[in-house]
This record gives C-alpha cells, sequence and structure tokens, in this order.
C-alpha cells in the first residue's frame, strides 16, 4: 500500500469517531486502531505473501512516525477554509490564467476562490465565510490532503 494513502487514512481516523479500520487489498492488510483521543493512531500491516521483516520494518516506520512528527503550529486567527477533498490544488483555473484570489482580496461566500482537481476532474472550492484573504496556505499543483487549511480569511 502506497504510504501516502496509508498516511491519508491515518489522519481520518484520527479526525473521526472511528476507533478503528481495517481494509484487504490485493497487495496487503492494514489495520488501524485509536487506542484514545490523545495518543496516535496504531498501525497493523499484514502482508498477504511471506515477506521479509527487513523489507517490511522500513515501510512501516516513516508511516508511523508521521503524525507525531508533524510540528505543531499557533492556531491561525480568521476562518480557516479547509479543502474538502484528497487531489492537486490550483490557484487558477488554467495555467495561464489570473488566480482565483490573491492576499488581501476580498471574497464573498459562495465565490470561488481554487481549483481541486481529484481524479481528473476540476472541482472549483468556494469561499464558506465573507472576508479578506490573509493567508494561502498552499502552493500551486501542491497536493493536498481532507481537511488541510488552504485558506485563511479574516
Amino acid at each position: 500500500m502506497d504510504l501516502r494513502k496509508l498516511k491519508t487514512l491515518i489522519d481520518l481516523v484520527s479526525e473521526s469517531n472511528v476507533s478503528e479500520l481495517e481494509i484487504t487489498e490485493a497487495d496487503g492488510k492494514v489495520r488501524i486502531v485509536k487506542s484514545s483521543p490523545a495518543a496516535a493512531p496504531v498501525v497493523q500491516a499484514m502482508p498477504m505473501q511471506a515477506m521479509p521483516m527487513q523489507a517490511m520494518a522500513p515501510a512501516m516506520a516513516p508511516a508511523a512516525a508521521a503524525p507525531a512528527a508533524a510540528p505543531v503550529e499557533a492556531a491561525p486567527s480568521g476562518h480557516v477554509v479547509k479543502s474538502p477533498m484528497v487531489g492537486t490544488f490550483y490557484r487558477a483555473s488554467s495555467p495561464n490564467a489570473k488566480s482565483f484570489v490573491e492576499v488581501g482580496q476580498q471574497v464573498k461566500a459562495g465565490e470561488a476562490i481554487c481549483i481541486i482537481e481529484a481524479m481528473k476532474i476540476m472541482n472549483e472550492i468556494e469561499a464558506d465565510a465573507t472576508g479578506t484573504v490573509t493567508k494561502i496556505c498552499c502552493e500551486n499543483g501542491q497536493p493536498v490532503e481532507f481537511g488541510q487549511p488552504l485558506f485563511i480569511i479574516e
């Protein structure tokens, strides 16, 4: 299983009320168990075929350490517009087009502020609050996760 996919699953479990998640695919089986609200979820991967432990250990170590390694940032002031899906963040409708919004620009609730490409579909993301864009949290073309901050509006 891809490490990005595994990290996404860990993030989803940690942010939800689900205490346990088990997924079986052709290349293996993953079980994520959330032990308590303060502790990071436990990930267990069980390969379908016999696999040497040396090959499995390096793949599991970064995934298990990823949630704990994230630096703690100060809570941003203002309204945070979060990504409603996993995909690729774009500030404009095409490479040559002008960005939907810039820092310091006024936006209204319902106004398109970016695009997230998911599964070859371009999804316009709208502002869910009226105010001034004070921060753009993602770079153009950057992959984003579900719930990741995209903009801060005050």
